[in-house]
């Protein structure tokens, strides 16, 4: 039988892996390929529907709870999970891929001209308090949504309880907001 020890470091060295695999891809310290796959182009979309469909499943599943729906609840859940770990996938190949993309650089050359943040205007500080709360988040929420799956899977009904309270809220913010900073940032796209 597992122990609640060895879950809390299990899913710390989950969370640590995937936070030290985001920032050393967004270091961009790997060798990257010189020519990008072509599916490179689709994968921010994929995400965007990804993070969506996300949203729509977390609000599904808080309906089926509040209507005492286990076994439906348990089954969207489940289903958001995968899909999520497709997102984690997709994304984290993303940014090991693709250049950086800069809010604003409308001529894709990585740098900013003054006409360029001129004409992105206050929108571009929207975007990046958007997109710090977004990642800031989602580093945050990865253990809570592994420890609340396993005390949802577990039957742990009261630690499931307590932790959804907030892992709920904050999972629902990184993906809905994940789709906006999607929204606001693939018009950027010069890949």
């Amino acid at each position: 039988m597992m122990t609640d020890k060895f879950i809390f470091r299990f899913v710390a060295g989950i969370s640590v892996f995937v936070f030290l695999v985001v920032v050393v891809l967004s270091m961009k310290v790997l060798p990257v390929p010189s020519v990008l796959p072509s599916f490179t182009y689709f994968l921010p979309k994929l995400n965007a529907i990804l993070n969506g469909t996300c949203s729509v499943l977390l609000l599904l599943s808080l309906y089926f709870i509040k209507q005492g729906n286990i076994p439906m609840h348990k089954r969207i859940n489940i289903l958001t999970f995968v899909l999520s770990s497709l997102f984690l996938v997709s994304y984290i190949l993303f940014h090991y891929l693709a250049p950086e993309t800069k809010y604003g650089d409308l001529d894709g050359n990585k740098v900013l001209s003054t006409t360029e943040v001129s004409a992105a205007g206050s929108m571009r500080y929207v975007y990046y308090v958007i997109l710090i709360t977004h990642i800031i988040l989602a580093a945050g929420v990865l253990p809570l949504i592994l420890l609340s799956f396993y005390r949802g899977l577990q039957m742990q009904v009261e630690k499931h309880r307590k932790l959804v309270r907030w892992t709920f809220p904050i999972w629902l913010y990184v993906t809905v907001t994940g789709v906006i900073v999607y929204l606001m940032i693939s018009p950027y796209y010069s890949f």
